[in-house]
C-alpha cells in the first residue's frame, strides 16, 4: 500500500542511553569492532600449526581490516615466546656458502661480541708472544737443530766425497761432485786426456755419489719439513696457549648449542692455521711494496672472515614478531647480498648478506598487501616457493631471470616457521582462487571484513570506546555525548541503513581529527555535534563542485527539468552521480512515445550504445510487464520509444526501469505525469516495485532541485517499499518533510506508483480480463486495442494497394 513517509522514518535518531559509565580504553583484542566472523577466522588461522593455513583478509578499503589486523597479531604475539636470533657465519671449508647459526634471542650480538673479542685479543697478543724471548729461543732451537743434522749429512757426503777422490763445489746452480788429482779438481779437458779406464772408473764413483748426494738432499728437506711441521706446532701451541682459555670460555659459554660450538671450533682451527695474519704488522711490511695504510686495509680484510654477520636480532623484540611490509619487493621480502667496491672491482662475502621481512617475521606474523605483493616481479612466485618449500633461500632477482650472473654466495637456507597474512580487496581473493592452484593450497584461512554491524546498544557502546579511544592516542579532543550520537547517526547513514552502523572506520576517524580541528580554533574543550555537523557539511563542500554546476544548469534552463508542470508520457528518472570520494543524485528527464508498429519497445541509449546490459534488462522486463498486464486479451502491437533526454554518457543499471514504465504507462494512457514527483525503482514482470541503491543521495538531489525551482509541497519521490530501512537523509530534507513542504512516498506495485503520479485510479482486472474504462490500465488497454485495430486496417490497405498493383 501506498504510504507517505513521516519525519521520523527517514532518518535514524540516536536515542540509546550513552550517559553514566565513562567509556572504556579498546583492548587490542577487541580492536576489531562488528567483525566476529572475521576474528574467529583469525585466531583459526594463527592457532592452527598445520602447514598452508596462512590467511588472507578480504575486505574493502576503508573499513580499518590492516589496522584492526596489526592490533590483533600484536595482542597474540605478545603471548607468545620471542624466537631465535639468526647469524651466518663464514664456511671455512667453502666460502661461498656460508653458514646459518640460530642462537637464543639476544645472544646473536653477544656472540658476535665474543668472537671480536678473540681477534682483537689475537692481533695484541699473538705478535707479543712470538716477540717473547722464550719464543724466540725455541725457534731458534728448531732452527738450530735442524741446521745441526743438515751440516752433519753435508759433513757424511764430504768424507765419502774425499775418500773416492772427489770435492764438493757449492754453486749458484747448486753443488757438483768434481773427481780430484794431487789435490786439485779436474777440468773437463783434463777428464778427457785421461785413458778410457781410468776416465771410466771415475764417471761411476761420481755416479754413486751422484746417487748418495740425491738421498742425502732427500733426507734434509725431510729434515727441513719436520723443521717447518715443529714450527707451525710451536706457533700453534703459542696461539693456543694465548687464546686457548678464551676459547675454552667461550665452548663453555655456549655448550648448549651444538652449531655454535661447533663454529667455535672450526674458528679456532683456521685461526691457528692462519697465524701469520695475526702476527703480521705493518712495521713488517716490505718498504716500498704498500703503505701503512693499505696493509691495515689488507690485514682486516683477511681478518673480515672471523667477524658475525648478526642476520635477525630480536634483542629488543617483546613476543613473537609483527613485521608488515608495505613495499612487498624481491630484496625486501627474501633478503639481499649486497656488494661493495674492492681494488676496482665488485666483491661480496657473508657478512653482506641483509635479511628480508620472511627473516624478520620467522618465528611469528608477516602481514602484506595483495595488491602490491602482485604487482612486484617475482614476489608473489618467490612467496608461495618458501612456504611450499617451509625454507628461506637468498638468492640474486637477476638468476631468476635467468640472466648469466657473476660468482656469488649461496648462504645456507634458514627454516621458515611462520603465518603470513595478506590483506587484500574480496574481488581479488576469488581471481586468485579461480586462478592461481597454489593459492588455495597456501592461503586456507578467509577472514573476511564486512563494511557494516548490526546497530545494537552493544555495538554504539564499542562506536564511542573506539572514538575515545582514538581521542586519547592521538591527543585529540573529547567527544561530547551528543557528538557520539551524531556520529552514530553518520555510521548509519555510511552503512546506507537504519538498522546497520558502518565499520569504515578510517573515514569515521577522518572526521572526528576534522571536527578536533575546529574545535581547536574555536578554541573550546570538547567536540559537539555541531562540530561533527560542520566537518560533515564541508567535507561535501570540498567535493560537491560537480553538483553544484549541474544544478546551475537546470535552475538557468540549459538542463530540462521540471519539478511543477504534469506532462504525459514524461517523468523525472533519478541517477546517482560517484565521483570516488562524493556522490550525488540527479534528475533526469525520461520520455517516452509510442505509435503503430510491432517492433515493440525500443531503448534509444542501447542503440545509440550509451546503455549497459543491466539497462537493457531492466526495459525488456517492461515489454514482460506488459504483456502479463494486457497481452492477455489484446495484442501488444506498438512500436514504444524510451529515451533518457539530455544524457550523453553510459546509463546502466535498472533502478530506472519503474520511471520508464510510468513514463509509457502515461503515454498509452493519455494521462499527464506531475513532474514534481522523481521516481526511483526497478520493477519485475509482475509489476512489484523493487529496491535499488544510492536512496539518500538520490532524495537529497531531487530536493535541492525542488528547493532551486521553488517548493510548493506536492513534490517529493517515489521509492520502493524496500529501501525505506535504507534511509538517512540529510537533517534539512528531514526538516522539509516535517513541515509538508517536501514528500517521500513507498510504494509496493507499480499500480499504487501510477495513481499517485496520474491521480488516476489504476484499475484492477476483472473477470473477463478487462479493466475499468477510465482507469489508468483501462485507458492502456483500450489504446492497444485501438493500435491494434488501426495497425491490422493499416496492413489490410496496404495488401490491397499491393494486389491492384
Amino acid at each position: 500500500m501506498l504510504r507517505t513517509l513521516q519525519a521520523d522514518e527517514v532518518r535514524l535518531v540516536c536515542d540509546f542511553a550513552l550517559d553514566g559509565e565513562p567509556p572504556e580504553e579498546l583492548e587490542a583484542s577487541d580492536s576489531i569492532i562488528g567483525q566476529e566472523r572475521a576474528i574467529r577466522a583469525l585466531r583459526f588461522g594463527l592457532d592452527i600449526p598445520a602447514a598452508g593455513f596462512n590467511i588472507y583478509v578480504a575486505g574493502a578499503r576503508g573499513t580499518g581490516r590492516t589496522t584492526a589486523v596489526r592490533h590483533f597479531l600484536k595482542s597474540v604475539a605478545d603471548e607468545r615466546g620471542v624466537p631465535d636470533d639468526w647469524c651466518y657465519v663464514n664456511n671455512f671449508k667453502n666460502p661461498y656458502e656460508p653458514k646459518a647459526l640460530a642462537v637464543p634471542n639476544g645472544q646473536g650480538f653477544t656472540l658476535a661480541q665474543d668472537i671480536r673479542r678473540i681477534v682483537e685479543s689475537a692481533k695484541e697478543e699473538i705478535p707479543e708472544a712470538f716477540q717473547s724471548e722464550d719464543c724466540q729461543a725455541k725457534r731458534q732451537e728448531i732452527r738450530d737443530a735442524f741446521e745441526q743434522q743438515r751440516e752433519e749429512l753435508h759433513r757424511q757426503l764430504e768424507q765419502q766425497a774425499k775418500a773416492k777422490g772427489f770435492v764438493l763445489q757449492a754453486t749458484s746452480s747448486g753443488l757438483f761432485i768434481v773427481p780430484v788429482v794431487d789435490d786439485k779438481p779436474l777440468r773437463e779437458q783434463d777428464l778427457l786426456r785421461l785413458d778410457d779406464e781410468t776416465r771410466k772408473e771415475l764417471r761411476e764413483k761420481q755416479r754413486q755419489l751422484h746417487d748418495e748426494l740425491k738421498s742425502i738432499q732427500r733426507e734434509i728437506h725431510k729434515l727441513q719439513r719436520r723443521a717447518q711441521e715443529a714450527v707451525t706446532e710451536l706457533d700453534r701451541e703459542v696461539a693456543l696457549y694465548v687464546e686457548g682459555q678464551l676459547f675454552a670460555e667461550l665452548e663453555e659459554k655456549y655448550a648448549a648449542n651444538a652449531g655454535v660450538v661447533k663454529y667455535i671450533q672450526e674458528f679456532r682451527d683456521d685461526l691457528v692455521k692462519n697465524i701469520d695474519v695475526f702476527r703480521a704488522g705493518p712495521e713488517s711490511q716490505n718498504p716500498g711494496e704498500t703503505s701503512a695504510a693499505e696493509a691495515e686495509w689488507m690485514r682486516e680484510q683477511a681478518l673480515k672472515k672471523y667477524k658475525v654477520n648478526v642476520f635477525v636480532d630480536h634483542s629488543d623484540t617483546k613476543g613473537a614478531p609483527v613485521i608488515e611490509e608495505l613495499n612487498p619487493t624481491h630484496n625486501n621480502l627474501f633478503g639481499r647480498i649486497e656488494k661493495e667496491a674492492r681494488m676496482g672491482a665488485l666483491a661480496t662475502d657473508f657478512t653482506l648478506v641483509r635479511a628480508g621481512s620472511l627473516h624478520k617475521a620467522n618465528g611469528g606474523f608477516l602481514i602484506v598487501p595483495a595488491e602490491d605483493l602482485l604487482r612486484n616481479l617475482f614476489a608473489w612466485e618467490g612467496l608461495k616457493r618458501v612456504l611450499k618449500n617451509q625454507e628461506l633461500v637468498i638468492e640474486e632477482a637477476s638468476e631468476r631471470l635467468g640472466f648469466m650472473a657473476t660468482r656469488s654466495l649461496n648462504p645456507e637456507a634458514i627454516p621458515l616457521n611462520l603465518k603470513v597474512v595478506i590483506v587484500g580487496s574480496p574481488e581479488l581473493y576469488h581471481i586468485l582462487q579461480m586462478l592461481d592452484p597454489d593459492f588455495k593450497e597456501l592461503f586456507k584461512v578467509k577472514a573476511e571484513f564486512g563494511t557494516d554491524m548490526e546497530c545494537s546498544e552493544a555495538n554504539v557502546r564499542k562506536y564511542r570506546s573506539f572514538f575515545h579511544s582514538l581521542c586519547n592516542k592521538e591527543q585529540l579532543p573529547p567527544l561530547a555525548e551528543c557528538a557520539v550520537r551524531r556520529m552514530v547517526e553518520y555510521g548509519a547513514r555510511l552503512a546506507g541503513d537504519q538498522q546497520k552502523l558502518s565499520t569504515r572506520f578510517a573515514d569515521l576517524a577522518d572526521i572526528v581529527r576534522e571536527a578536533a580541528h575546529y574545535v581547536v580554533t574555536d578554541m573550546e574543550e570538547a567536540v559537539t555535534a555541531e562540530h561533527i555537523a560542520r566537518t560533515i557539511t564541508e567535507k561535501d563542500y570540498r567535493s560537491n563542485l560537480m553538483e553544484e554546476r549541474i544544478q546551475k544548469l537546470i535552475s538557468d534552463g540549459t538542463i530540462l527539468i521540471s519539478t511543477k508542470d504534469a506532462v504525459p508520457g514524461q517523468v523525472n528518472g533519478i541517477s546517482v552521480l560517484d565521483l570516488g570520494d562524493f556522490a550525488f543524485g540527479r534528475p533526469s528527464r525520461i520520455t517516452a512515445t509510442v505509435g503503430l508498429g510491432r517492433q515493440g519497445l525500443i531503448d534509444i541509449e542501447r542503440e545509440a550504445k550509451l546503455g549497459g546490459s543491466i539497462h537493457t534488462k531492466g526495459v525488456l522486463i517492461l515489454a514482460g510487464y506488459l504483456m502479463k498486464c494486457f497481452g492477455q486479451t489484446t495484442p501488444v502491437s506498438l512500436t514504444g520509444r524510451l529515451v533518457f533526454e539530455q544524457s550523453y554518457g553510459m546509463i546502466d543499471g535498472d533502478s530506472a526501469s519503474g520511471a520508464e514504465l510510468f513514463a509509457l504507462l502515461s503515454a498509452l494512457a493519455e494521462l499527464p505525469i506531475h513532474q514534481g514527483i522523481a521516481v526511483t525503482g526497478s520493477v519485475n514482470q509482475k509489476g512489484e516495485f523493487q529496491s535499488i541503491g544510492g536512496v539518500n543521495e538520490k532524495i537529497e538531489g531531487v530536493y535541492r532541485i525542488c528547493k532551486l525551482q521553488g517548493l510548493t509541497g506536492q513534490q517529493g519521490v517515489l521509492i520502493p517499499e524496500a529501501n525505506v530501512r535504507n534511509l538517512m537523509l540529510h537533517e534539512d530534507v528531514v526538516q522539509a518533510i516535517a513541515e509538508g513542504t517536501f514528500h517521500v512516498h513507498a510504494c509496493r506495485t507499480v499500480d499504487e506508483g501510477i495513481e499517485l503520479l496520474t491521480g488516476v485510479e489504476a484499475g484492477a482486472m476483472q473477470s473477463d480480463g478487462t479493466y475499468p474504462p477510465e482507469s489508468v490500465n483501462g485507458r492502456v488497454q483500450a489504446k492497444l486495442r485501438t493500435m491494434a485495430r488501426q495497425l491490422q486496417a493499416f496492413t489490410k490497405e496496404q495488401g490491397e494497394d499491393k494486389h491492384e498493383e
